[in-house]
C-alpha cells in the first residue's frame, strides 16, 4: 500500500498536480510519524488506520466549514477525502454491518445500554481487518440497545 502512495506521488509530481500532491505529502508525513512511533515498517493494516484517522479528521473538519459555510474549504476538504478514500478498501454496507452486529447479539445477549462495552469490543474485534464504519456500528449498536 505504501508503495501505491510513493507510486501516486511521483506521478502527480510528473504531472504537476499540486492539489493530490499536496494531499499525499500529507499523507506520507502521517505514515512516517506513525513509522517512528511504531519502530517497525507499517503493515497494510496499519497503513488503512492511519489513512482513516487522515479522512476522520478531515470529515470532522468537513462538519464545521458546512456549518459556518465556507464553501470553497468544503470543496477542498471533499477532494482530499477521495484522494485519501482511494487507498482503502471499499467500506462495508450496512446490511453487511447489521448482519454482524445480529451475530454479535445473538452471542453476547446483551440485556441492556450496560452491555454496550462487551458488544463493542467483540465487533472490535471482528471487524478490525474490515472496512466499517465504527461511527455507524456505535450508532446501530445503541439504538438496538436502547429499543430493548
Amino acid at each position: 500500500m505504501i508503495e501505491n502512495i510513493n507510486n501516486d506521488l511521483k506521478t502527480a509530481m510528473k504531472e504537476k498536480d499540486s492539489f493530490k500532491l499536496s494531499v499525499l505529502r500529507m499523507l506520507k508525513s502521517a505514515l512516517q510519524l506513525e513509522q517512528i512511533a511504531k519502530k517497525h515498517e507499517l503493515s497494510d493494516q496499519e497503513v488503512s488506520t492511519v489513512i482513516k484517522k487522515q479522512v476522520k479528521i478531515r470529515k470532522d473538519s468537513l462538519a464545521e466549514y458546512q456549518k459556518y459555510g465556507s464553501l470553497d474549504s468544503v470543496e477542498s476538504l471533499e477532494q482530499e477525502i477521495a484522494i485519501l478514500d482511494s487507498y482503502l478498501p471499499a467500506e462495508m454496507e450496512e446490511a453487511e454491518i447489521i448482519a454482524v452486529i445480529d451475530s454479535v447479539f445473538a452471542e453476547v445477549l446483551p440485556t441492556s445500554i450496560k452491555d454496550m462495552g462487551k458488544v463493542m469490543k467483540i465487533l472490535n474485534e471482528k471487524l478490525a481487518s474490515q472496512n466499517a464504519d465504527m461511527s455507524l456500528v456505535s450508532k446501530i449498536v445503541k439504538e438496538k440497545l436502547n429499543n430493548m
